[in-house]
């Protein structure tokens, strides 16, 4: 199971931090990722972070957005900062546990201009 929280609207240049709770499998054996939804678009991914930590980034946000994980909270996590309108989206935390890839209910990013 997955749960993200901390969506919102804020202006341009802003910042949040989203995080997605994770239950039902072995959190610190898996990479977990973030995708994004915008409006009238498919889903696009946005970041990946390892078992042991090691990240990488679409290219558009690279430099703005970090994704980390607790593996003691079971907790995933994507600090966004300087943000832009067109990373408005429904944000989405993602597993694949064996041939089933895992989404949550996602949490709205709203960037005004």
């Amino acid at each position: 199971h997955l749960e993200e929280f901390g969506g919102g609207t804020v202006h341009e240049g802003g910042s949040l931090t989203l995080s997605c709770a994770a239950s039902g499998f072995d959190f610190s054996s898996e990479e977990m990722k973030w995708l994004r939804q915008a409006p009238r678009k498919g889903p696009m991914w946005v970041a990946v972070i390892s078992p042991d930590g090691e990240t990488n980034y679409e290219d558009s946000v690279k430099g703005r957005f970090t994704i980390s994980r607790d593996n003691a909270q079971n907790r995933l996590y994507l600090q966004m900062n300087n943000l832009k309108p067109e990373d408005t989206a429904v944000y989405y935390c993602n597993v694949r546990l064996g041939s089933t890839v895992h989404w949550g209910q996602g949490t709205p990013v709203t960037v005004s201009s």
